[in-house]
């Protein structure tokens, strides 16, 4: 079936652009508090704009069963190797043992001999056991390349996809395609079954966030888009923050004794039904409809593309530093996220927690605090951005990795709760910059790249982030090497790559900062030398022309 958008006939499961309301909201820049307010509250009365907090809720689920599945088997791992065999072996409690011997002393033991022979007190015999940790290469495999080379590579051509055709119809088939490939996780009886099921995911979540952030800057205009994004990204924490819980009480509940078999069942079910309402509720809005005002009438500095090609040579275009770097930056700041996420259940295990304790905290901590963060810095890189444009929201970047690495390094230098008290300020603070990114990005670049541009932010963010894990256990092995015991070298470990990364990140982003204001001057001369003299006499420039919201926009 053709879903290519054609201007002489609507085609099949795509809606007229027509059908979409015009437009939602027409931003004005210039507006003081009262009418910040009035403006805020004509929209939620109108039944068009509440369809659009709908269609934003539907995204947000989306996003949620996305991180969901994603970190579903960095919960699971260790149960799940120890049945189908894969990764390294080590030293463990012996839960199934009369007295089992507390994790911290188990895991010192380094050979079988000496574990299966441990005497805990001199008087408990058999508690620890050897076994597969679900840690090591395998692991890794699994958690990095398998899953991240496809789900990046293939986000380019999703993205120049989305740029073409039907936005919501790619959007509902992925979210299907990666479901069922959680839900047949949990039937898998080998590695390689699981390894083709992570491959099928990654393909199917390549289209998530392209496909959803491109349909909410239509539904939303620049006043509301980057609080609109903060909403958006409440699925990064509250999906994690469910994987915790599902992953660990799910599988201590031991159904029909397949506990960790039915965490990824569980998981994958809803994604399917939330599939099939996006197909039959979602509709394809008019793309750019938001970036300005409908009296104004600027030219894009790159200009409107019409085919694949002419995508690419727009693309091309905008390489320009400020971007690159926001890129770099946030590629940093993500690697501290997946290196983090990827370790956080084994880190833990080696402070002697229970996966009962572990999920207790972590099933509320990510998302309350997680959620907090995305919002708030979304809320204050709105109204920064309308006293300094672009350049306000990279402060909020900054600033907010600098004054949240300090309780990054707290999870790890206190002993539970303690550490997990410091996480909450740390997901507060420290994840403000996920929507702020993203808002920066989309403002940036013309509309009719603008899903083509985000696949390729993610594919860069992605695959240096995504596969920065693989790095940790080279680095735990030289601390274990110079002397350090098995915790304590991945906590060292984890001190550079966790709130280390917090620190590298922030500096690029203030290096991407000086660049910017080189860059907004270059737009500003390309528009200025393409828009016609005439263009005065019926189009009026905004009063803050060379801020985000002018750089790129389309031909209304």
């Amino acid at each position: 079936m053709a879903l290519r958008s054609n201007s002489r006939r609507t085609p099949r499961f795509e809606e007229s652009e027509e059908s979409v309301t015009e437009p939602l909201i027409s931003p004005s820049l210039d507006m003081n508090t009262s009418e910040k307010s009035a403006k805020f509250f004509s929209f939620l009365s109108s039944k068009q704009n509440l369809y659009s907090i709908y269609v934003l809720l539907l995204f947000l689920i989306t996003y949620l069963l996305n991180q969901l599945d994603r970190y579903m088997l960095a919960i699971v791992t260790k149960p799940l190797a120890q049945e189908i065999h894969y990764g390294d072996q080590g030293c463990m409690t012996n839960t199934s043992a009369a007295s089992p011997s507390p994790q911290v002393a188990c895991q010192k033991l380094t050979n079988q001999s000496s574990c299966t022979q441990f005497i805990y007190n001199e008087t408990i015999f058999g508690g620890c056991k050897w076994d597969y940790t679900g840690q090591g290469f395998d692991y890794q495999i699994l958690a990095g390349p398998i899953f991240i080379l496809i789900y990046t590579f293939a986000a380019i051509p999703v993205g120049i996809a989305a740029d073409l055709y039907n936005r919501k119809v790619l959007l509902g088939i992925s979210l299907i395609f990666w479901s069922v490939c959680t839900l047949l996780s949990g039937f898998v009886t080998s590695y390689w079954q699981l390894a083709l099921l992570r491959f099928g995911l990654g393909l199917g979540e390549a289209g998530c966030t392209p496909f959803a952030t491109s349909l909410i800057a239509d539904y939303f205009g620049q006043e509301l888009r980057g609080l609109a994004m903060g909403v958006y990204n409440w699925g990064i924490y509250t999906g994690y923050s469910l994987s915790y819980a599902l992953g660990n009480f799910i599988t201590d509940a031991n159904i029909n004794n397949q506990g960790w078999r039915w965490s990824f069942i569980i998981a994958g079910i809803p994604g399917i039904v939330i599939g099939f309402i996006i197909l039959l509720t979602v509709k394809e809005p008019k793309r750019g409809q938001k970036n300005l005002p409908s009296t104004t009438k600027i030219e894009s500095s790159i200009g409107n593309a019409t085919s694949t090609k002419e995508k690419f040579k727009q693309m091309f275009k905008l390489m320009r530093p400020s971007l690159l770097l926001l890129c770099i930056a946030s590629s940093i700041r993500n690697a501290a996220g997946y290196v983090w996420a990827y370790n956080t259940q084994v880190y833990f295990d080696g402070l002697g927690q229970t996966p009962t304790q572990i999920g207790t905290w972590m099933s509320w901590i990510p998302v309350v605090g997680g959620s907090i963060g995305v919002v708030f810095g979304g809320f204050i890189s709105d109204r920064v951005v309308k006293r300094t444009g672009p350049h306000g929201r990279i402060w909020v970047l900054a600033l907010s990795q600098i004054m949240s690495s300090p309780f990054a390094a707290g999870v790890l230098f206190l002993d539970p709760p303690y550490c997990y008290f410091s996480l909450l300020p740390n997901y507060i603070i420290g994840e403000m910059w996920v929507g702020v990114a993203l808002a920066v990005l989309v403002e940036l670049v013309p509309a009719d790249v603008r899903t083509t541009a985000v696949a390729a932010y993610f594919f860069i963010i992605s695959n240096i982030g995504g596969n920065m894990p693989l790095l940790v256990p080279s680095v735990k092995r030289a601390f274990i090497n110079a002397g350090y015991g098995e915790v304590d070298s991945l906590r060292n470990t984890l001190y550079l790559f966790f709130p280390g990364e917090y620190i590298l990140g922030a500096v690029l982003f203030l290096v991407s900062l000086v660049v910017l204001h080189r860059d907004i001057e270059y737009i500003k001369q390309q528009q200025e030398e393409k828009v016609p003299a005439k263009e005065d006499t019926h189009s009026q420039m905004p009063s803050n022309y060379g801020s985000a919201s002018t750089l790129a926009t389309d031909d209304q």
